[in-house]
């Protein structure tokens, strides 16, 4: 009976969005940083499956669904964009310039980490698109003959560091410009960061989903150079 509860995808599905819920829970209550809803969630999540035993397969069934609405939600950043597309013409040099450097720094450091701890070509390929949102990552590690488990982890666990860090960065830079702020969240933390940037204002939540448009084409034309 247990056993066909836990194979059904809204086992999976519940768990998932009760974990968020939890999450989202905590983070009011506390204020912190560090306290990212994403994060409790995994925890959550790892936590029942291991004490329970439930085989991740069988929590995939419903996770699967959820997944499936990853690249849609993404796609829908474009409405924020839409909203400032004036504020985009204006600011078309910077934004590329931005997103270039961005793109640029996020994969020089990974492949240079990966040459220096002498891992080999998959896991390089794996780790090159940490920055960009998930779908776009798996299609350029797939293509380059990357891992996709360590690809969508390193994904999230950049998207996470960057949520918690970057108003903080912001502060400690003394970024005032909301488009350069938007810009560099987008560029590095993808869509997990740009949730952050919508909190601070609609110009940063816009920029920041542009910049996830702009470095996965970016991050897919760079990849083509790096990896032999």
């Amino acid at each position: 009976m247990m056993s066909e509860l836990f194979a059904s995808p809204f086992f999976g599905i519940a768990l998932s969005i009760l974990a968020f819920l939890i999450g989202v829970e905590i983070r009011k209550r506390t204020g912190l940083e560090l306290c990212n809803p994403l994060l409790i969630a995994i925890v959550l999540v790892s936590a029942v499956l291991l004490i329970c035993r439930i085989p991740y397969e069988d929590y995939n069934q419903g996770g699967a669904v959820i997944n499936m609405f990853l690249a849609p939600a993404t796609a829908c950043l474009a409405v924020s964009i839409y909203t400032r597309i004036q504020l985009l013409k204006e600011n078309w040099l910077p934004i590329l310039v931005g997103c270039t450097a961005g793109s640029l720094t996020s994969m020089g450091s990974i492949y240079g980490l990966c040459r220096l701890f002498r891992l080999d070509e998959a896991v390089t390929a794996s780790l090159l698109p940490k920055s960009v949102t998930t779908p776009i990552a798996i299609e350029v590690s797939s293509s380059l003959g990357g891992i996709q488990a360590i690809t969508v982890v390193a994904v999230i666990f950049t998207g996470i560091l960057g949520s918690i860090f970057a108003p903080l960065l912001i502060k400690v830079f003394r970024v005032k410009d909301p488009v350069a702020a938007g810009l560099a969240i987008g560029a590095c933390s993808h869509a997990v960061g740009t949730s952050k940037a919508l909190e601070l204002g609609e110009t940063e939540g816009a920029m920041s989903g542009l910049a996830i448009g702009v470095c996965g084409i970016l991050t897919v034309l760079f990849s083509l150079f790096l990896v032999p």
